[in-house]
């Protein structure tokens, strides 16, 4: 008999079409190339399907997602494996309705996507060879169907029969991405023999307000019988902090330790310290101390708190995240999911993914509750790079049912994942829903947010119960992170859109009542968890969808616009493009100023709300997660990084406002009538605010280097003055008339074209901030000739190394070569006289540079 725990993947899988059909003839079965996979992957490297990122191919492919399709192993088995005491298959992950078969017996049946299946088969086993056939009937026509059964209920996006499939919910179609109804075994299937496996190691942290640790291992074991478990901590850099051995009764044993603060590294977020992560095993042995089962987790240690604490002078309350008694302020990004076939992101992917995040000074993502709940390696990169992770479950836009056999299915899903995630630091928060509570305000569902006790099943609103009921009890049960019952939410009685609880998504900017972003101001929120602006990817990524047809190669072709999911995109690309630029129209052209329009436009975000970040008990604003930062297919969106990972311009001029040190300006126009019966006599007067930011835990002394220019003249205007930025928090610098500005008094007096360069620089005099204020909107400015610019690009000895300088202020420069993109540190780049800037450009190779900015002449 086998006595220690074994585990072997079962890879050697072919698929077929139920019946034959377009993908392969009746009773062919073809090969897989790789597993986990899916149908539409398999049909694409057949060539039995066009690529569906090209063109309109996503319509010649939906027959894919409602045919039946089979996926078959044959496999053996040895005498030892089936000596053992059980064995088991194990599913990781059926997407999405399955019948399983193991030599012609069905074992199991599968209704949810996101539920991981462990099923005895040791009696339906025989030694020598066996045949494994999954089943998957069409999610799309089995959803039809339920929902027919069921009732039809209100959303947005999608076919509303997702509502009653526990299946991403994206692959029904987005206001970003396509409609591809995968199916397949999307994760990996394993043959398990043991006597005696650990069923659940559950370890929780508790960090107390002086840093102090405690540790708690609760074990489980799938045998009753008297076992022993050694238990030992491993340190991050290697050998053992402490190793305990546990005696197991009656299944399960339970381990506590103790300690004193300062004894064990605590794991910081990005930029507030460093992200030591220990190693957990625990050792199954049995009376004679034969090893049984093992398992290990990576763990840290760190106190995550959401505080919502009163603010000074101001109503509500804040939504911060604090971490070791430190508050941090969330500057960030939402995620969906890489791929719209899932099997594709390997762990290299989403290292490139995370690292990309970091490289952007961002601290925190948001995994989107349309999607999946990631991968395990996604939570262990986000781990080891210091990411913060704001975690959804599976509910997105849309009215959900709860019905009986429903919630049995999500409160599973929520147990098996709550408890799969719970052991990660990177993780601080689980959310009910994404924008749910938003659409039974849209819908006026019943939705009395004061009512505390009802079952709300028999409302209009049923899936309260799940978000208000259901998911709490999971997460208080199996983790001891913070529960919020829906993003956005507020609590306190109200509403989705109020600003001063909980967290919002502010979509007045681009949806909605479609507000001029220079009002993020005036549109923040304690918490702002969604936000965005729409911009065109890389022109590379543009070119991959037109598949070779030049005669497409135009703004408002076919293609484009299928690859622009957006309700009425092509209005509120232009709306906001007309009251902004002068642009020219070809897609070089359209694809440069949607880029400079959502870098314009989420930098002033980030830069307003961190101003918001002013110190304890002003915590005004305390977070921003831009929507989004990846596509799950080449696509216009309101992505920063297209889905081939290249950055737009908006990535780096976030990267910018999330810097450790930074420096904002506005200016405001201030008119005052010289008495209240006249509307002919008044002043107009220009204010410049100026303000800075320290995302450090010390104040820092800097000099605020400020320099004024005239586009139009040669007047220029500077000064300097020793400032000290407060810690953690924004310090406001300046308040005053713009230089340069007359007061008018008459609006046909057009003001003077005024340029405000601010710098932060240290004691070395090193440039660690900059920004430069321009007026806006930008379509008024007369810009000089290129000629008159004076515009000079040098290319450093290393080959790698871009100074760019100027006798003229420039607005919005990106850089670009042509072939393959080289790997640029910095993009939409404003530039003014005597502060030259030097950017990286690996894989430039010797190639001319060729530049795009405002007033270029292309217009």
């Amino acid at each position: 008999m086998v006595a220690e725990s074994v585990s072997r993947l079962l890879t050697d899988w072919s698929f077929t079409q139920v019946g034959g059909g377009t993908g392969t003839k009746d009773g062919e079965w073809l090969g897989v190339s790789e597993f986990p996979t899916s149908v539409h992957v398999e049909l694409l490297k057949l060539k039995r399907i066009p690529d569906p990122f090209i063109g309109l191919h996503e319509w010649d492919v939906q027959w894919v997602g409602e045919a039946d399709w089979a996926f078959k192993s044959t496999f053996t088995v040895s005498e030892e494996e089936l000596s053992s005491s059980n064995v088991d298959l194990v599913f990781d992950g059926l997407d999405t309705f399955a019948t399983v078969t193991l030599n012609g017996q069905t074992i199991l049946t599968t209704t949810n996507q996101f539920l991981g299946h462990r099923v005895p088969v040791k009696s339906a086993l025989k030694v020598g060879e066996n045949v494994l056939v999954l089943n998957f009937e069409s999610a799309f026509l089995k959803g039809r169907d339920v929902e027919k059964a069921n009732q039809k209920y209100v959303l947005w996006n999608g076919d509303s029969s997702r509502l009653h499939v526990r299946k991403a919910q994206y692959n029904y179609g987005w206001d970003w991405g396509p409609v591809l109804m995968t199916t397949g075994p999307w994760k990996p299937i394993s043959l398990h023999s043991y006597t005696t496996r650990i069923s659940d190691l559950d370890i929780r942290s508790q960090v107390s307000e002086d840093l102090s640790v405690k540790l708690s291992a609760k074990i489980s074991s799938s045998d009753t019988q008297s076992a022993t478990a050694v238990f030992t901590l491993e340190k991050p850099g290697g050998g053992v902090e402490v190793e305990k051995e546990v005696v197991i009764e009656g299944g399960s044993a339970e381990l506590a330790l103790e300690w004193a603060s300062g004894k064990l590294d605590l794991w910081y977020p990005v930029g507030y310290g460093e992200q030591p992560l220990y190693t957990v095993t625990v050792k199954l042995n049995d009376k004679n101390g034969t090893l049984l089962d093992s398992k290990s987790l990576r763990i840290a240690f760190r106190r995550a708190l959401v505080v919502q604490d009163k603010l000074i002078d101001e109503p509500g309350l804040t939504f911060l995240f604090e971490i070791n008694n430190v508050r941090i302020f969330c500057g960030g990004s939402n995620w969906i999911p890489a791929d719209s076939f899932l099997t594709t992101i390997t762990p290299e992917r989403y290292r490139d993914w995370l690292k990309l995040l970091v490289d952007g000074n961002q601290n925190m993502i948001r995994v989107w509750g349309g999607g999946i709940y990631e991968h395990d390696a996604f939570y262990d990169i986000a781990d080891e790079l210091g990411i913060l992770v704001w975690q959804d479950f599976m509910f997105g836009c849309g009215q959900y049912p709860a019905y009986d056999t429903f919630v049995e299915s999500v409160t599973e899903e929520a147990v098996q994942n709550v408890k799969r995630l719970r052991h990660h630091p990177s993780v601080v928060i689980f959310a009910g829903n994404n924008e749910d509570y938003q659409v039974a305000e849209s819908f006026k569902l019943d939705l009395d947010y004061n009512d505390e006790t009802s079952d709300f099943r028999k409302t209009t609103f049923p899936a309260r119960f799940i978000y208000e009921r259901v998911l709490p009890g999971v997460v208080k049960a199996y983790s001891d992170i913070y529960y919020h019952r829906g993003s956005p939410y507020s609590g306190f009685g109200k509403p989705t859109t109020d600003r001063t609880y909980g967290d919002i998504h502010q979509w007045n900017v681009w949806h909605g009542t479609q507000e001029p972003w220079h009002n993020w101001d005036i549109l923040s929120g304690r918490f702002v968890s969604e936000f965005g602006m729409q911009g065109y990817p890389n022109i590379r990524t543009v070119d991959y969808w037109f598949g070779g047809d030049t005669s497409e190669r135009f703004p408002q072709s076919r293609s484009n616009v299928n690859h622009n999911k957006a309700d009425g995109f092509e209005r509120r690309l232009e709306l906001y493009l007309m009251e902004n630029f002068k642009h020219a129209f070809d897609i070089e052209s359209y694809v440069y100023y949607t880029q400079i329009m959502q870098a314009e436009t989420l930098a002033a975000a980030y830069r307003l709300w961190r101003r918001n970040w002013g110190g304890r008990g002003r915590e005004l604003t305390s977070g921003a997660l831009v929507w989004q930062i990846n596509d799950c297919w080449p696509v216009t969106s309101w992505a920063i990084v297209d889905y081939f990972l290249r950055p737009k311009p908006a990535y780096f001029s976030i990267a910018r406002e999330l810097r450790p040190f930074t420096v904002g300006m506005t200016r405001k126009e201030s008119t005052t009538f010289s008495n209240d019966r006249s509307a002919a006599q008044f002043t107009i007067e220009t204010k410049l605010e100026i303000w800075g930011t320290n995302s450090t835990l010390s104040p820092k002394k800097v000099v605020l280097a400020v320099a004024a220019f005239d586009l139009e003249s040669e007047w220029t205007h500077e000064w300097e003055q020793d400032v000290t930025l407060n810690p953690n928090s924004s310090t406001e610098l300046f308040s005053g008339a713009l230089p340069g500005q007359p007061v008018r008094t008459k609006k046909s007096e057009v003001p003077r074209t005024i340029i405000v360069s601010a710098r932060l620089l240290d004691e070395d005099r090193i440039v660690i901030g900059r920004y430069s204020n321009w007026p806006e909107p930008f379509k008024f400015i007369h810009f000089p000739s290129p000629e008159a610019l004076g515009l000079q690009v040098v290319v450093g000895a290393d080959g790698e190394s871009v100074t760019l300088s100027t006798k003229k202020p420039v607005k919005g420069i990106v850089l670009d070569v042509e072939g393959d993109d080289a790997q640029w540190s910095d993009q939409a780049i404003d530039l003014v006289p005597g502060d030259p800037q030097t950017i990286r450009a690996i894989g430039l190779n010797g190639r001319q540079i060729n530049l795009r900015y405002l007033g270029d002449g292309t217009a």
